[in-house]
């Protein structure tokens, strides 16, 4: 495990440093508009792809958003994906309005809608074809996945490595789970940088329903051991008991270097002012 020699100050600066310029992810409801609005001119945007909307919706905003000058990183999940020239459709558009990362998970659909099991598989066909994008996401998982294996995620991470040039990882509440994972794909060989998936400021209440949707349970157990059990039931119920990912940023600032920790990957759930409030407050 690295030093824990850094001093108070020094690990301010570096979760600064940190805090300067994440990636902003959204869903592409209908709120999409108005909550990029509280976001900085040129923000990082990045749109996640929506079992209900489809993979169109998700272009759409990405299309709006880079019009308007943000930084926009799409989803491209596989699963939503038709085929080939579904994918070369996909590209042409994005690039049209100057995108040139894109992140691809391999979706949470039961069933593909096309050809595409998964993103490795997507991967490949994206690399066959004439369009190329400056940055490519992959997905990364600090603690396990619901339905698949260690030894299963492990695989696809190897083979998905080489078309990609970064890693965003699942959020986590547990800064020791995030480092001791990535202790463990470097020591596989896998060198892309990291950007760790945090949640954003929002009740617990809300947080807590979310993180168990998304298969988050150990973390979950973190959040009740970190503030103990009285202090997280008044923080659960109160009706101003919001969750800020204070510790976990200091927690990760002091071994962002070492561990190859790019930035910061903030999960808003569409709650953009409060998080956006609480990021300026660190900076300020």
């Amino acid at each position: 495990m690295a030093s824990q020699g850094l001093s108070a100050s020094s690990t301010r600066t570096t979760a600064e440093s940190l805090l300067e310029n994440p990636r902003f992810e959204l869903m592409p409801f209908d709120s999409f508009d108005d909550e990029i609005e509280h976001l900085p001119d040129g923000a990082t945007i990045t749109i996640t792809a929506s079992p209900q909307l489809e993979l169109e919706a998700t272009i759409e905003a990405a299309e709006r958003a880079a019009q308007e000058g943000y930084e926009v990183v799409p989803h491209v999940s596989a699963r939503y994906v038709r085929g080939p020239d579904h994918l070369a459709e996909i590209c042409e558009r994005l690039k049209a309005v100057g995108i040139e990362d894109i992140f691809v998970p391999g979706g949470d659909r039961e069933e593909p809608i096309g050809e595409f099991e998964s993103a490795y598989d997507m991967l490949v066909a994206l690399d066959d074809l004439d369009y190329e994008f400056e940055e490519i996401g992959i997905t990364g998982y600090p603690e396990g996945h619901d339905f698949l294996s260690d030894e299963t995620l492990a695989e696809a991470m190897d083979k998905k490595a080489p078309y990609a040039t970064y890693i965003a990882t699942q959020l986590c509440y547990d800064p020791e789970a995030v480092l001791e994972w990535i202790e463990e794909i470097r020591d596989r060989g896998v060198d892309l940088p990291i950007e760790v998936g945090i949640p954003g400021v929002m009740k617990y209440e809300k947080l807590l329903s979310i993180s168990q949707k998304v298969g988050v349970g150990d973390s979950v157990k973190f959040l009740r051991k970190t503030s103990g059990i009285v202090g997280f039931i008044k923080q659960f119920i109160g009706s101003r008991g919001r969750y800020r990912p204070d510790e976990l940023v200091d927690g990760l600032a002091p071994h962002a270097d070492e561990y190859g920790i790019r930035g910061l990957h903030i999960y808003t759930f569409n709650q953009v002012p409060d998080s956006e409030e609480w990021r300026q407050s660190r900076l300020n």
